[in-house]
Parts: structure tokens; sequence; C-alpha cells
């Protein structure tokens, strides 16, 4: 199945593994814009730092082979694996960044809202029992077969 095959799949599943490639890329370039601010908002630009890296090993298990990491440390990205729990983690995260909106307004925002649509399309997944398809293009089946 290509790119254009999973979005016309209706599997939200596949459409969340996309925005949740978004939130990685926004979350790396908002979070290194951001921690240049000599004041609070350094602390939620770190942490969207560590959470876009952990979005890494969660949205491209291809990942998981290449990269040298830890036993606890895949065994712990491994049981993310349903919707649910793949929603959870992105809302936690995404309201974590909206938050950040105490302190002062910035664009650490947009990565909280990215991932709020993420969490929400992973939950529209678990809610019509789809099942979770990681897109070929991101690592799925197709990509991890032609490497091993």
């Amino acid at each position: 199945m290509g790119f254009q095959e999973e979005l016309r799949s209706r599997n939200f599943s596949l459409y969340a593994q996309w925005l949740g490639v978004l939130s990685i890329v926004l979350g790396l370039a908002l979070g290194i814009a951001n921690i240049f601010h000599f004041n609070l908002l350094i602390l939620w630009s770190i942490i969207l730092l560590f959470c876009s890296l952990v979005l890494v090993f969660v949205e491209i298990p291809l990942l998981l082979r290449i990269c040298p990491t830890s036993a606890k440390f895949d065994a712990i990205i491994r049981k993310i694996t349903t919707n649910y729990m793949r929603a959870g983690m992105y809302a936690v995260m995404g309201v974590f960044q909206i938050l950040s909106v105490i302190y002062d307004s910035s664009s650490l925002i947009a990565a909280g809202v990215i991932m709020l649509l993420t969490a929400t399309c992973y939950a529209i997944a678990g809610f019509k029992n789809q099942d979770f398809v990681a897109s070929k293009a991101l690592g799925g089946q197709g990509v991890a077969q032609m490497i091993v």
C-alpha cells in the first residue's frame, strides 16, 4: 500500500502515524527554536525535545532495529502498541505543551495542538476498532522485510 492508498484507506491509525511524524518534526524544530529563550520556557523546550526523540522510536519502528538502544528502552517503547495507549501518550504530551501558555505564549502551543490532533486520530481508530497498521513508508512490515 503506497502513500496515496494509505490516505484513502480511512484507517485513522495511519492518519495518526503521519500526524505523529509531523509532531516529531515540529517538536524538534520548535524545541530548538524556543530553547534560546532565557526564561522558564526552556523547561518546556527541553521536555518537547525529549518527547520528540521518544516519538521517533514510537512512530518509526524501524529505528528500534537500527539504533543501538538499551533493552529496557526497547521494552518500554514496544509496550506502546495499541491505539488507546498511543492516544493517551500523545494527549499527555499535547496537554503539557499547551500548558506552557501558563508562563508565556509561544510557538510551543503549535506542537501541543498537533499532538492533540494525533491523539484524537488514535482515539477514533480505537473507537472504530481499527487495528494499528504501521505505514510502510515509516518502517511498517514492507520496509522491515526489505532490511532483513
